[in-house]
């Protein structure tokens, strides 16, 4: 099962929403094979998290897309997800390796080239980067800008950059060696977040 090129990301905020699961099974039937929905909840009860994340990896098995845990293991385990993304909340990679087995893929969140490299020796399946370019998600911190994906270029598992990232950065984040960019504001601030999806993917595509 190859890396899905588009990685939404859905928090709290966006998993409040009355429309939440109906825009996912949206999200999921428009971008298919290419969309990777990530479950980043910190205030949802386990049993909530355990339900979205057990419904949204039923309908990513029977489109080709990926259902992504953020920070809990054991949800992503138990729900049968394809991927689990670790960050500094989450296990180690060592210690998620040793109990997840081959049962799913391993992404780590990296922030800067040391991170990078450590977590692909670690056995990361794929990493997360960023922050690329200047999100109003975190304004505080000072972006990489996509040069840093060039020089993680070829380092041995597929980079996802992330930050700032709208339709008219992702031929650039191509060109620089991305395997694929994730999205929290571009697609759930949109008025139509199912085509503002579409949008990223199709300038992938076409990059």
């Amino acid at each position: 099962m190859s890396l899905p090129l588009l990685h939404v990301l859905a928090g709290d905020d966006q998993a409040g929403r009355a429309d939440f699961m109906e825009v996912v099974g949206r999200l999921q039937e428009a971008c298919g094979a290419d969309l990777a929905l990530h479950l980043r909840l910190r205030d949802a009860s386990t049993s909530r998290l355990l339900e979205l994340a057990s419904v949204i990896t039923r309908a990513a098995e029977g489109l080709g897309g990926w259902c992504v845990v953020n920070e809990r293991l054991d949800v992503a385990l138990a729900a049968g997800a394809q991927a689990a993304q670790l960050g500094r909340r989450a296990l180690p990679l060592s210690a998620a390796r040793r109990v997840a087995g081959g049962r799913l893929r391993l992404g780590v969140s990296v922030h800067d080239e040391r991170e990078v490299r450590d977590a692909v020796r670690g056995g990361a399946n794929y990493v997360v980067l960023g922050t690329i370019y200047p999100t109003g998600t975190h304004p505080e911190i000072q972006p990489h800008g996509p040069r840093i994906v060039e020089r993680c270029r070829g380092v041995g598992a597929p980079v996802v950059a992330i930050g700032g990232v709208d339709s008219g950065r992702v031929p650039e984040l191509r060109s620089a060696g991305a395997s694929g960019v994730a999205v929290i504001r571009a697609v759930w601030e949109a008025g139509d977040p199912v085509r503002a999806a579409e949008r990223l993917i199709d300038a992938w595509k076409k990059g």
